[in-house]
């Protein structure tokens, strides 16, 4: 018959421990961890057991990436079964698969929905403020945005405003050249006017020597 030692762990960081023995370890047999049990076992109605982990009589580790429930020998660097005492240092290292069996004893789980003390309603409320904190972080992520994309069109009005400043100026600076140019030419046109008509009256006063 199947007997096990549970050892359960919460959000809370509340750790217990159980014997369970009969119709209650049988099942958990054939179970893998990472997979799910119905809490009630541990008194915790409405809540589930996830298994992380656990051992044999012999106290070697169950490891996840193993598959059935035999013994088989790992070349580890670190992880479940082994911590090196350096880096790069390896060492051989037999395991039980991540099958629960009637080798295991002791089998180490995670409350899943809620603590032991406050039970599931408490987990709910846990997770209602969390969803509010996070709702909340999103509203003030988009208001931030929102504000740097005003920021960005009154940028880009101010720019334009002065683009259209600068035209008119250029714009206003060609028309004065302009009319200094006109004015100077009107200037050598009468000079030139001038310097005709000087030159025909002294044309006419030597005509009128002559005579």
């Amino acid at each position: 018959m199947a007997e096990f030692k549970l050892v359960v762990g919460d959000s809370s960081g509340d750790t217990r421990q159980f014997d369970v023995d009969g119709q209650d370890a049988n099942r958990f047999l054939g179970l893998d961890l990472g997979e799910e049990v119905d809490a009630s076992v541990v008194d915790a109605d409405g809540m589930a057991l996830e298994l992380t982990g656990g051992s044999d009589t012999a106290g070697r580790p169950m490891r996840e990436d193993v598959p059935g429930s035999d013994l088989k020998e790992l070349l580890l660097d670190g992880g479940v079964g082994y911590k090196p005492g350096r880096d790069g240092e390896r060492k051989r290292v037999t395991v039980r698969g991540r099958e629960v069996s009637e080798e295991t004893v002791q089998i180490n789980a995670q409350l899943v929905g809620g603590t032991f003390e406050g039970g599931v309603e408490e987990a709910e409320a846990e997770t209602e403020e969390s969803e509010a904190v996070e709702e909340e972080a999103e509203d003030e992520a988009d208001a931030e945005d929102e504000e740097s994309e005003e920021a960005d069109v009154e940028g880009d009005e101010t720019d334009e405003e002065a683009d259209a400043e600068d035209e008119e100026e250029a714009e206003e600076a060609d028309a004065d050249d302009g009319e200094g140019t006109d004015a100077d030419e009107t200037e050598a046109d009468e000079s030139e006017e001038e310097e005709a008509e000087s030159a025909e009256e002294g044309d006419d006063e030597a005509e009128d020597d002559e005579e």
